[in-house]
């Protein structure tokens, strides 16, 4: 069946834009919406009685429009961190993200207790090579105390003509003095797939999984083929700061380089809402030990990805413990610019494991010993079990979330040394490197026994 037109437009527009959670997409239908028990009818009616006492008696006037989104956003409020609603401000926010001509800086942020907070900047972008990262709170631009504003005025302030510049006062967690950064802005071009090729193992960086990802990996894939002669080393997937996607998107990935046997399956409130994605026949890379990198700011589809080449054995997830997001979010249209992103379903890896507060254990625990604030950062660090009124593991299965493994002592190193010896990345150094020992299979087959 045809999507309408309002379903078209949300589609083309949060297909390129959906950067935090695994989205789904639903038409809007009457027979979709649930029916309203007649009890709540009273509930109605005081809202409507505290409506009218505010428009009557409050110091200043109200504007409508600002009471009724209020009202809406304290409603998703209580539900979870994930569900928001989507007026025509947030759609033409989208546009202007994915016509790929606007100034900014390619920050993803949110607004947590009135603090502008960095989800993750975008790869390649003037926020991400001026050294801004995921954790970081900005409290000033060009000087002005934003603390307490909106993050619309914020995000309206960062983005300007091309080649401006804007000052970042921007606090991070485990530095006693903050930090000052100007940053030039420039034309903000999402790329979320990027290969390499080092010491001839495959590299392909995963940034967000917007639309056509999968057939971009699977391009990079032959691209790196070619470079190395038909004889890679290996394969690693970086999916290191991926806030995730689109679901369909991570299933497309996952079934690059699985056989056989299911990806992800969602479980939703009702039986229609349950689904099982399945591989299908066809390795692109077999025979080819492969690594998985995450942390703690791989989250959703990303998730999902990792769980998927963990439980079927494929690769051998490396890094550190990721953001345990294990919720589908579905897109529900209500005008032509406004929708409802609502919490419809959990999902889970092949096993049955759900990731929700917990995330992915790496099979091989490395921590990123070459940042120089790793480790008091580590402290202050937030995951999905942080986030208030997050969604509770039903499974019960989410043994030590809060603390991970201890110091490993292989990790010593300081990252000055590791700067003097021309290590910037130790994560992904110490990737190429085992993959350089590694003989075909022998990582899958390592981990998985070493998860029994």
């Amino acid at each position: 069946m045809a999507k309408t037109p309002i379903a078209k437009t949300v589609a083309s527009l949060f297909r390129a834009t959906a950067l935090v959670s695994a989205i789904a997409l639903i038409p809007v239908t009457t027979a979709g919406l649930a029916a309203v028990d007649a009890k709540t009818g009273p509930e109605f009616t005081r809202l409507m009685a505290i409506y009218e006492r505010i428009k009557a008696n409050y110091v200043e006037p109200v504007d409508d429009d600002k009471l009724f989104k209020g009202a809406i956003d304290g409603m998703l409020a209580t539900l979870d961190p994930h569900s928001s609603y989507l007026d025509a401000r947030d759609f033409e926010n989208l546009r202007t993200q994915t016509d790929g001509s606007y100034g900014g800086l390619g920050l993803s942020v949110t607004l947590e207790d009135g603090a502008v907070k960095v989800i993750a900047p975008m790869k390649g972008t003037p926020a991400d090579l001026a050294g801004i990262k995921a954790g970081d709170y900005i409290t000033h631009l060009d000087g002005k105390l934003i603390y307490g504003g909106s993050l619309d005025d914020a995000v309206d302030q960062m983005r300007g003509e091309v080649g401006t510049q804007i000052r970042l006062t921007v606090f991070r967690p485990g530095r006693d003095e903050p930090l000052d950064l100007t940053i030039t802005r420039q034309v903000i071009e999402l790329k979320p797939v990027e290969w390499k090729v080092k010491d001839n193992v495959g590299v392909i960086s995963v940034s967000s999984f917007s639309a056509n990802v999968g057939t971009q990996v699977a391009a990079a894939w032959r691209d790196i083929r070619a470079k190395t002669g038909n004889r890679p080393a290996g394969l690693i997937l970086d999916l290191r700061g991926n806030p995730g996607g689109l679901l369909d998107e991570a299933v497309s990935l996952s079934d690059l380089f699985l056989e056989k046997g299911p990806i992800v399956s969602q479980r939703g409130r009702y039986a229609r809402d349950n689904e099982v994605y399945n591989a299908t026949p066809g390795d692109i890379a077999k025979g080819v030990p492969m690594i998985v990198l995450i942390d703690q700011g791989s989250a959703s589809a990303s998730e999902i990805v990792a769980g998927a080449m963990q439980d079927q054995h494929r690769a051998a997830i490396m890094g550190e413990r990721s953001f345990g997001k294990g919720s589908v979010q579905t897109l529900i249209p209500l005008t032509r610019d406004t929708a409802l992103k609502l919490t419809t379903a959990r999902y889970y890896t092949p096993s049955g494991r759900s990731v929700q507060e917990g995330g992915i254990d790496p099979d091989v625990r490395v921590p990123q010993i070459s940042d120089p604030d790793m480790r008091k950062r580590a402290l202050r660090s937030y995951r999905e079990s942080d986030l208030r009124g997050h969604l509770i593991n039903e499974l019960k299965d989410d043994k030590d979330l809060e603390t991970d493994k201890g110091e490993d002592p292989r990790f010593k190193m300081t990252a000055e040394e590791l700067k003097a010896k021309g290590i910037d990345d130790f994560q992904l150094y110490y990737a190429v490197q085992t993959l350089g020992r590694t003989a075909p299979q022998a990582l899958a087959v390592k981990a998985a026994a070493g998860r029994r």
